[in-house]
């Protein structure tokens, strides 16, 4: 960050490259400048501090990688080993792009990522998903919206932020599915249930109103005005709606919105369901992801134990 500011310069072009060229969502551009602005306040610590690309080496790499073990914020918190490997990451796509460029650079290949720890996978089982659905308070307007809401993530498993962007018109009810691009800027079509496009459409029906999103927020006003993304729901919003009635139906698992997307894999999965179906209906790049929820719902396995465990 001395000598004419090369790195943020070259940082910047990246970020830049990854939105116009790469065409990755908002929310991973901003990742990647949070982790890679973090790289380059490190680099200004060091002693000499980093003065261009090529002062990035394996030394420099071995540093980074203690201060990111080391480091804790303002609030007494480490970062998790996933969260660290994140950072790495950023920083290997970052030298891959600059040796694209013919930027003499460290090769990402030597940057190995830390084994992160291995997190258990929160999902619910059938009866813990009807007693979550049927939380809501569909008397009520919201309560409505919050019903057609769960109904719809567990029976699309799309991401969160896949269902905050949706718009009334993206659904065709007369064949239940409709068209997303999601992670990756992948395209998919998802399909919904006769139970979640009837909740859907009751709670479309009863809204009176023509604004464009799907699932919009109520501020007591009884006329919508203004501009139609001001009422569109934020990915924040829907998690504290799951939030709330998880903890209304008192599950012993604390679920998320994603957890809905888990459980939706792994229902599917114990009824038989063939894993590169599950692959694409939930818009995983590689079957290795998808493969997570084998691990937990295999029948066949649990046939064998109870065959030849003794009791």
């Amino acid at each position: 960050m001395a000598k004419s500011s090369e790195l943020a310069d070259y940082v910047d072009q990246f970020l830049e490259y990854l939105e116009v060229e790469k065409n990755v969502s908002k929310l991973t551009v901003r990742n990647y400048k949070h982790y890679l602005r973090r790289f380059m306040r490190f680099g200004a610590s060091q002693s000499p501090p980093l003065s261009n690309i090529a002062s990035i080496n394996q030394d420099v790499i071995r540093k980074y990688r203690l201060f990111l073990s080391r480091y804790v914020d303002e609030d007494g918190i480490s970062l998790k080993r996933i969260t660290q490997n994140y950072h790495l990451i950023a920083l290997r796509a970052f030298l891959r792009y600059l040796i694209k460029r013919d930027v003499a650079a460290l090769s990402p290949d030597k940057i190995d990522l830390a084994k992160a720890e291995s997190r258990s996978l929160k999902f619910l089982e059938r009866d813990q998903v009807e007693r979550l659905l049927n939380m809501p308070d569909i008397s009520d307007d919201a309560g409505l919206r919050d019903k057609a809401i769960m109904e719809m993530l567990f029976s699309t498993g799309l991401r969160v932020s896949e269902l905050a962007r949706l718009n009334r018109d993206s659904i065709n009810f007369e064949r239940k599915e409709f068209g997303v691009i999601g992670k990756g800027g992948r395209a998919r079509v998802v399909f919904l249930s006769d139970k979640s496009s009837m909740w859907v459409q009751r709670y479309i029906a009863k809204r009176g109103d023509h604004v464009k999103p799907l699932f919009i927020r109520y501020g007591g006003k009884k006329e919508i005005t203004g501009s139609d993304e001001s009422y569109r729901l934020t990915v924040r919003s829907i998690q504290r709606i799951v939030e709330k009635y998880v903890r209304k139906a008192r599950l012993p698992i604390k679920i998320t919105p994603h957890g809905l997307r888990h459980s939706f894999a792994t229902d599917l999965l114990s009824g038989g369901a063939d894993i590169r179906a599950i692959q694409e209906m939930l818009g995983h790049k590689n079957i290795s992801t998808t493969q997570i929820y084998t691990h937990v719902t295999n029948p066949h396995l649990k046939e064998i134990h109870q065959k030849y465990h003794r009791k």
